[in-house]
């Protein structure tokens, strides 16, 4: 294991916010919904929006980027309102200060303006009827965006009135280049073990690379497989061989060979989501480690009957 580091002096912003994009062409995925909606300014007739799907997918750097791209510097602060859904999720933040926004009319800025609600999912009901009432009344001069995780928790009223875009967990080959050029100006000394690890660990999640890279940088001076699975807290991949060996056989050979029949496997994801489930409910650890053991040994004992 790598010996601890003082962290190094870098910009006090976390790389997430520090390497966002600053342009609709720096985004790094996603094509198909960026052309879309270019298409909707080039020719004025940008509707409401609702961004949907995993976290750190670019849903936010999208319409921060469009923004950006439809207001100067001057004018952005008077023509969009960026709120945090799950900061304030009530009624009275919608009657209130977004009615304010969307009911006021600029005197020197011609156009729409923009309101962004992240984390809309985190919204009452109550408030996205509220909502749903203020888009109606206001189009004329204002759009929506609405970005949220799971679009099951935003009421059928307010997704028929936007265009809605899902975005996708990003690809390995989506998310190397950008992490290579991020190693590359932090000069961060990464193997080809650790970029791997970030990107299996990431799932999909851009936002998750680069927190667990600045991590790692600031922990470690090598940011190898260990040390990302260190400073995630993740166990390593022989710290899993070994306790599978343990629960199966002390002889690691004859553990590595057995090869489980697609139904032990089934029964063996089933018993371990009970487990998981039972943990995440606040059960007692060493019973559940328990029952963890005795699965896989009911498991190991199934598959040397059905052998013999």
């Amino acid at each position: 294991m790598s010996t601890a580091k003082p962290a190094r002096e870098s910009s006090s912003l976390p790389w997430v916010e520090k390497y966002r994009p600053k342009s609709l062409d720096d985004l790094i995925s996603h094509k198909d919904i960026l052309t879309t909606i270019g298409r909707f300014v080039a020719e004025d007739r940008l509707p409401h929006l609702l961004l949907y799907g995993p976290p750190g997918t670019g849903k936010t750097s999208t319409i921060l980027a469009l923004a950006k791209q439809l207001y100067t510097p001057k004018q952005f602060n008077s023509m969009v309102l960026e709120l945090n859904a799950s900061d304030d999720r009530g009624i009275g933040i919608v009657r209130g200060q977004v009615l304010n926004f969307a009911s006021t009319k600029t005197i020197f800025t011609t156009g729409f303006k923009l309101v962004i609600l992240d984390e809309a999912d985190a919204m009452t009901r109550d408030a996205q009827n509220a909502l749903r009432r203020i888009i109606e009344k206001f189009t004329e001069n204002t759009r929506f965006c609405i970005i949220c995780n799971y679009l099951s928790k935003i009421i059928p009223a307010l997704q028929s009135r936007c265009t809605r875009f899902r975005f996708g967990p990003l690809t390995t080959e989506q998310m190397m280049p950008r992490l290579e050029y991020i190693i590359k100006e932090e000069k961060v000394n990464v193997t080809e073990g650790g970029r791997n690890a970030l990107v299996t660990l990431a799932n999909g999640d851009m936002r998750k690379v680069l927190n667990i890279l600045q991590s790692c940088s600031m922990a470690y001076d090598i940011v190898d497989e260990d040390n990302v699975y260190l400073c995630v807290g993740h166990p390593l991949r022989k710290d899993i061989e070994h306790i599978v060996t343990w629960m199966l056989n002390e002889n690691f050979y004859k553990a590595y060979k057995i090869d489980f029949p697609m139904h032990i496997r089934v029964s063996l994801l089933e018993k371990m989501s009970e487990t998981e489930y039972r943990l995440s409910s606040g059960t007692n650890e060493k019973i559940q480690l328990s029952s963890l053991i005795a699965a896989f040994q009911v498991a190991r004992d199934i598959v040397i009957e059905e052998a013999s």
